[in-house]
């Protein structure tokens, strides 16, 4: 479903990536791994269409995102492609509920619609009686769920996630990494994950390492 071919990319005369090829199937996990510097999130920002290469081409579901700029690119993200980080990036001033429903709205999703979907989230991830508290009300772990509901709240066709798991104790690691298997047993999610915890790539169907700027394994 994402095929990129022969990605390179430099800021100045740093080259960090030095032509990757990289492809997904449906409903797999894929764990990046790979030291500090090996280009691992710059990877995963192209994929995600957050940055653009210098050379190469990324296709999504037949869609050859590099082609996309400006707002076509901004709808074809919002439609296709969730994004978790390793801080939750949640809206201090919104509720859990609010904060989830944001990417819907932005895609133009009426009201009830996309707090309906928003609410079987929060249930599927144990949080509906959290729905109306705030970031600051919320543990960490909790934050980091609404987080991952919130990139799933538009249905995308592939979720991209850069250390998810970092910022967490090792119980609500693993929670959110049973999710995500949860995710891709009964929907058929799809995942691309860069990762420095090995429990995490242990769970995944694929592990990919990168070392300066080339995927080795």
């Amino acid at each position: 479903m994402l095929k990129a071919t022969g990605i390179k990319k430099a800021y100045g005369q740093l080259s960090i990536l030095k032509g990757v090829d990289f492809e997904v199937t449906k409903g797999e996990i894929v764990s990046i791994i790979g030291a500090s510097g090996a280009g691992k999130s710059t990877l995963l920002h192209i994929l995600g269409t957050l940055d653009k290469p210098d050379q190469g081409t990324v296709e999504l579901n037949g869609t050859k995102v590099h082609k996309l700029s400006g707002e076509l690119l901004s709808i074809f993200r919002n439609q296709n492609i969730g994004f978790v980080f390793q801080f939750h990036h949640l809206l201090p001033e919104f509720t859990a509920l609010e904060n989830i429903c944001i990417p819907a709205f932005i895609a133009k999703t009426n009201k009830k619609q996309a707090e309906r979907r928003a609410m079987e989230l929060l249930d599927l991830l144990g949080l509906a009686d959290r729905a109306q508290h705030k970031p600051s009300e919320l543990s960490g772990g909790e934050q980091q769920r609404v987080a991952v509901a919130r990139a799933l709240v538009n249905n995308p066709a592939i979720v991209m996630a850069d250390e998810p798991s970092g910022n967490l104790d090792s119980a609500n690691a693993d929670a959110l990494h049973q999710f995500f298997i949860t995710l891709r047993d009964n929907f058929k999610q799809t995942f691309i994950i860069v990762t420095h915890n090995e429990d995490l790539a242990k769970i995944s169907d694929r592990v990919v390492t990168m070392k300066d700027g080339l995927i080795i394994a």
